[in-house]
Parts: C-alpha cells; structure tokens; sequence
C-alpha cells in the first residue's frame, strides 16, 4: 500500500469532517447547557428557601445570645431587614 496516497486522504478527512463535527457537537453542547431545565429551577428554588430558613435560625440563634449578652453583636441583618427579605419572598412565590 502506498502512504503517500494514505495520508493526504487521512489528513483532508480530519480537517474536513472530523473538525468541523467535533467544533458544532460542542457548540450544541454549550448552547444546551446555558438554559436551565425545570428540575435545575426547582432544585434552586429550594435551596434558596433553605437558605432563608437558615438565615432566620441562625438570626433567632443571635438574638437569643444578645440579650443574654449584651456586649454581643450579631452578624445577620436587623429585624426589619428579614421581615423585608420574608416579604419579598412571600411576594416571589405567588
């Protein structure tokens, strides 16, 4: 078998077919990949509601130190700021 006609057809078969399938297979991956899917959402809408519940523990947690101590300073937000975010999260769901 001659090589010299063997890999001058390997080589425009690689640049030619192989590349440009490898180049849009990832460009179909990448443009799936940018939306998220209703399981994504879902599983960041809990996470976010676990992490308001965990704000509003840990800010129960630091008001109960602070009147117990009072030269202890809390690192949460204020009473009012967490009835705003409880508000706006309320509103967000319906």
């Amino acid at each position: 078998m001659d090589f010299d006609f063997v890999i001058p057809v390997l080589v425009v078969g690689i640049l030619f077919l192989g590349l440009p399938w490898l180049i849009l297979h990832y460009v179909t991956k990448w443009k799936q990949a940018k939306t998220l899917t209703g399981e994504d959402e879902q599983l960041l809408d809990e996470l976010y509601d676990t992490a308001r519940r965990l704000e509003n523990r840990l800010h129960t947690v630091e008001r109960i130190i602070s009147a117990d101590h009072p030269d202890f300073r809390p690192a949460v937000r204020s009473d009012e700021d967490l009835a705003q975010l409880e508000n706006n999260s309320m509103s967000r769901r319906n």
